[in-house]
């Protein structure tokens, strides 16, 4: 009985040993580096594109926060008004 233990041990340690190492020589072949670099290349194009939200998202709350600073987001005069204002001689700069 013990003797069939180590026989079964060695046989699934054998069997363990076998199929690491076959998966080991595909990624060595030139099939498997190119899996390898493909696989790469979109991991860096993911990440690449992840850096480009974050920098979009950035700079979206940066403008509003500069625009909010700024004044830049408040309602603009109405267009009669500044017509009105404009013909009777009341300019930015005599204020």
């Amino acid at each position: 009985m013990r003797r069939l233990f180590w026989l079964a041990m060695g046989i699934t340690i054998g069997a363990l040993i076998v199929r690491k190492l076959s998966r080991a020589a595909d990624k060595l072949t030139p099939t498997g580096i190119a899996g390898s670099i493909a696989e790469g290349l979109r991991d860096l194009a993911e990440a690449i594109g992840d850096f480009g939200a974050d920098v979009r998202a950035a700079a979206a709350e940066r403008e509003s926060e500069l625009r909010a600073g700024t004044g830049l987001d408040a309602p603009l005069p109405a267009a009669g008004a500044a017509a009105a204002a404009f013909r009777h001689g009341a300019h930015a700069a005599d204020n």
